[in-house]
C-alpha cells in the first residue's frame, strides 16, 4: 500500500464525517448563497478546524465565489479544497539541517507518539546517508530510555543515555560531546513527555535549550512538536503552551488512523504559523512521510 492509500485509510473517519455533513448540506441547497456558506462554516467548526480558521476559510471562499461567479456544487467544493490547501501549504517542508552537526529537538506531552516519531525520523535520515546520534533525555518516565533504545537500534542510530532520573540537560551535554567527537551529521534530542501545564518540566526544557545554544551556537536547529491527531482541540492548547517556552519550527502529526478529528491540523497551522513537517500513518519504521498539503486535503474531501 502506497503512502497516499495509507493516508486515505488513516483519515477514513475524518473523511466520512466531513463528507457526510457536506453532502447533507449540498443536498438541501439549490443555489450558492450566504446560507450555504454559513452551513459550510458550521461543518468546518464541527470538524475541529476551529472557529477562527473556519471563518477565515469561508471568508476567502466567499470572495472567490463572487469574483469567479461560482454557481456549481463541484466548483464550490474545489474552491474550498484549494483554500484549505493554501493554509497547509509550506514551500519548505524539508528539515533545515545544513550544518554539521545539526540538531532536532523533539517535544510533546506523554502518549503522543514521540518515541516512535524519533525512531522514524532517525530512520529517514539514515536512509539519506546521515550519521545520526540520539540523546535519551526523557529521564523522568519509567522505561522511556529502553523504548527509545529499541527504536534507535531499529534505525541504526547511536543512543546516548544515563540512568533514570538523571538531569536531562546533562544527557544533552554528553550527546553533543559524542556528536562532535564522531563528526556525526544530526543529533536528535528526546525530551521528557512534559505536561504543558507543569512549570518545572518546562523549566527543564529551557535548560536543555540553553545547553544546545551554548555548545552548538551556529548549528541548524529544528524544534519539532509531536501531536496526536486524536486529541482534537487539546492539541491547539499544547502548541500554544510549548511556543511560550521554545521556538517551534515544525509539527509531526501522528495517530491519524482511528480519528475523526484530523481537521484540527488546519486550525493549528493557521493560528500558530507553524508548518507540518511530517505525518505518520502506521506503526512501522517506514510509516512516516514529508507532509503534503494537497494529498492531505484530498484524503479528507
Amino acid at each position: 500500500m502506497g503512502f497516499f492509500e495509507k493516508l486515505k485509510t488513516g483519515l477514513g473517519k475524518t473523511r466520512d464525517s466531513f463528507n457526510e455533513k457536506m453532502n447533507n448540506v449540498f443536498s438541501a441547497f439549490r443555489k450558492v448563497d450566504e446560507e450555504l456558506l454559513d452551513e459550510l462554516e458550521e461543518i468546518l467548526i464541527m470538524s475541529d478546524i476551529g472557529v477562527e480558521t473556519s471563518t477565515k476559510i469561508i471568508s476567502n471562499l466567499r470572495d472567490r465565489i463572487k469574483k469567479e461567479k461560482i454557481t456549481e456544487e463541484t466548483d464550490v467544493k474545489k474552491a474550498l479544497k484549494e483554500e484549505m490547501v493554501k493554509i497547509l501549504e509550506e514551500p519548505n517542508k524539508e528539515l533545515k539541517l545544513n550544518t554539521k552537526p545539526s540538531i532536532i529537538l523533539v517535544v510533546g506531552v506523554n502518549g503522543v507518539g514521540k518515541t516512535t516519531s524519533i525512531g522514524k525520523i532517525a530512520n529517514r535520515l539514515k536512509k539519506d546517508g546521515k550519521n545520526v546520534v540520539i540523546a535519551a533525555a526523557d529521564t523522568f518516565r519509567a522505561a522511556a530510555v529502553e523504548q527509545l533504545e529499541i527504536w534507535a537500534n531499529r534505525a541504526g542510530a547511536k543512543l546516548i543515555k544515563k540512568d533514570e532520573g538523571s538531569d536531562p540537560a546533562s544527557v544533552i551535554f554528553d550527546a553533543i560531546k559524542v556528536t562532535k567527537e564522531e563528526n556525526a551529521d544530526v543529533l536528535i534530542c528526546d525530551t521528557a513527555g512534559r505536561l504543558h501545564n507543569k512549570k518545572y518540566l518546562m523549566d527543564e526544557l529551557q535548560k536543555i535549550k540553553k545547553v544546545i545554544d551554548r555548545e552548538l551556537p551556529e548549528c541548524d536547529k529544528e524544534i519539532l512538536i509531536v501531536l496526536d491527531a486524536t486529541t482534537g482541540q487539546n492539541a491547539i492548547s499544547q502548541v500554544k503552551a510549548f511556543k511560550e517556552t521554545v521556538d517551534l519550527t515544525g509539527i509531526v502529526l501522528t495517530k491519524l488512523d482511528g480519528t475523526a478529528k484530523g481537521g484540527v491540523i488546519l486550525g493549528i497551522v493557521s493560528e500558530n504559523d507553524i508548518p507540518v513537517k511530517f505525518i505518520g500513518v502506521g506503526e512501522q519504521i517506514d510509516d512516516m512521510e514529508i507532509f503534503n498539503a494537497e494529498e492531505f486535503v484530498d484524503a479528507i474531501i
